[in-house]
C-alpha cells in the first residue's frame, strides 16, 4: 500500500476518537486565554498516546514527532483550542455544557483534526525524514492573539519551523472539500473606538446644545470616503461602524455618543495612513459641529500572507490525495486570524476546510448559535494535515 492509501486507512482507524475528542471539546468550550481545561484535556490525551506535550503561553501545547533523521528539517501543523461567548442554539447530543460559550469558529474542529493527524503521522515515523512540530494554540478570537504570544515565547524555534501550515473550517464548500489562495488571503483587522463629546439638553431646542447625535451621524457618513475615495482602488480595504450608543430619548439630546467599528486592509502603509485620516475626519468634523472627538484605534493583526511557492505546493498535494474535483480555489476574504503572524515570519499556507451538508441541515456560517459540521469532514482535516507534512518533509 502506499503512503496516501496508509494515511487514509490510519483516518479511517482513528475516526470514532477523532471524532470523540471533538465533541468533547465542542461541550467543553472556553473563551480565549480561559482555555485551562481545554488544555488539560488535550493534554491527557496526548499523553495516553505517548506524546510529550509541552506547555506555551498558558494554555497552549506543543509536541514533536520526530522521524528518521529529526535535524533534517521541521515543518509545523498548528490549531486553534478557544471558543466564542456565543449561547449555541443546536440540540445535538454534544452541544455546549458551557453557558454563553460555544465553539462557533470551529476551533474544536481544528484541535480534533490535528490530534487525528498525530495519531496518524506517530504510526508513520519510519516513513518519512525530519520532524513534525504540532501546535494547539490559544486565544486566536481575542488581541494580541495567541499566536503572537506562542512566537515570542519561541514556537518557531528549537527546532527552527521550514514552513507552518493551519486549517479553517469553511461552511460554504461541503465536507470532503478543501480550498487554497495563494498569496495575499485574508485582511489586517483593526478596531476603531470613538467617542463624540457635545452638550446635552432639551431636544425641542437643539440651538442650546451642542448635538452629539448629528455630528456622529455626520462622522460615519464622512468616514465612507476614506475607502471610496481615498483608498488605492486595487487595494481591498473596509471600513465599517457596528455599534452606536446615544443614550438620549425622544426629546432629550445626550451629551455624547459612543461609537465602534473595523478598519482592515491589505497593505501595511496603506493601513498607517488611514488611521491618520480616520482620526483627522472624526476630529474634524466634530470640530465644524462644535463638539469634540477622542478616536481610540487599537492595531489588530496583521494581513495574512500564503507564499505562493508552498501554497501552490499543497493544492498539488491536495489534488493527488483527494482528487481534483475536491480542492477549489478560494477568493481573497477581509476577514482577519492571527495565523497570519505566522504568515510573517516563515513560509505559511492556510487553507479551508469543507464541513457543509446541505442533506443534513448543516449549513450555518462560522460565529453563528446553529454553526456544526457534517464529521466526516474531520477524516479530511486530519489525513491532509499528516499528508502536508509529509509531503513537505519527502
Amino acid at each position: 500500500m502506499d503512503l496516501s492509501g496508509k494515511i487514509k486507512q490510519l483516518s479511517e482507524q482513528f475516526f470514532e476518537e477523532i471524532v470523540a475528542f471533538r465533541r468533547y471539546m465542542h461541550q467543553h468550550p472556553e473563551l480565549s486565554f480561559e482555555e485551562y481545561n481545554t488544555a488539560d484535556f488535550i493534554e491527557k490525551k496526548l499523553s495516553e498516546h505517548g506524546f510529550s506535550p509541552k506547555g506555551m503561553a498558558k494554555t497552549g501545547l506543543v509536541v514533536l514527532i520526530k522521524g528518521k533523521n529529526p535535524d533534517k528539517k521541521t515543518v509545523a501543523l498548528r490549531a486553534d483550542i478557544d471558543a466564542l461567548p456565543i449561547e449555541e442554539q443546536n440540540k445535538c447530543d454534544y452541544v455546549s455544557q458551557n453557558k454563553g460559550v460555544m465553539h462557533a469558529c470551529g476551533h474544536d474542529v481544528h484541535a480534533a483534526s490535528l490530534y487525528g493527524a498525530m495519531l496518524i503521522l506517530q504510526q508513520l515515523k519510519d516513513e518519512f525524514e525530519g520532524t513534525v512540530k504540532c501546535i494547539f494554540q490559544p486565544g486566536e478570537e481575542k488581541l494580541p492573539g495567541g499566536a503572537s504570544l506562542m512566537i515570542k515565547e519561541g514556537v518557531l524555534e528549537k527546532p527552527n519551523v521550514s514552513e507552518i501550515i493551519g486549517q479553517h473550517v469553511f461552511p460554504e464548500l461541503d465536507a470532503g472539500k478543501v480550498g487554497f489562495k495563494p498569496g495575499m488571503y485574508m485582511a489586517s483587522c483593526d478596531e476603531i473606538y470613538i467617542t463624540v463629546k457635545g452638550k446635552g439638553g432639551h431636544g425641542a431646542m437643539p440651538h442650546q446644545n451642542i448635538d452629539p447625535v448629528a455630528t456622529a451621524a455626520q462622522i460615519i457618513t464622512t468616514l465612507q470616503q476614506i475607502v471610496s475615495r481615498n483608498a488605492n482602488p486595487t487595494v481591498p480595504s473596509v471600513l465599517s461602524i457596528g455599534k452606536i450608543i446615544g443614550n438620549g430619548a425622544t426629546n432629550i439630546i445626550p451629551n455624547e455618543v459612543y461609537m465602534e467599528g473595523t478598519f482592515r486592509t491589505m497593505n501595511e502603509e496603506w493601513r498607517e495612513q488611514a488611521h491618520y485620516q480616520i482620526t483627522n475626519i472624526c476630529s474634524g468634523v466634530a470640530k465644524s459641529f462644535g463638539a469634540t472627538c477622542e478616536v481610540n484605534i487599537i492595531k489588530g493583526y496583521p494581513y495574512l500572507e500564503n507564499n505562493v511557492e508552498l501554497t501552490q505546493e499543497l493544492k498539488k498535494a491536495a489534488i493527488e490525495f483527494l482528487g481534483e474535483e475536491n480542492v477549489v480555489d478560494l477568493p481573497i476574504r477581509m476577514t482577519g486570524e492571527d495565523f497570519a503572524y505566522y504568515s510573517q515570519k516563515v513560509p505559511a499556507c492556510f487553507y479551508r476546510l469543507g464541513v457543509r451538508n446541505e442533506a443534513k441541515g448543516i449549513i450555518h456560517p462560522v460565529h453563528n448559535p446553529k454553526f456544526d459540521i457534517d464529521e466526516k469532514a474531520l477524516k479530511t482535516g486530519a489525513s491532509l494535515l499528516a499528508w502536508n507534512a509529509l509531503w513537505l518533509l519527502k
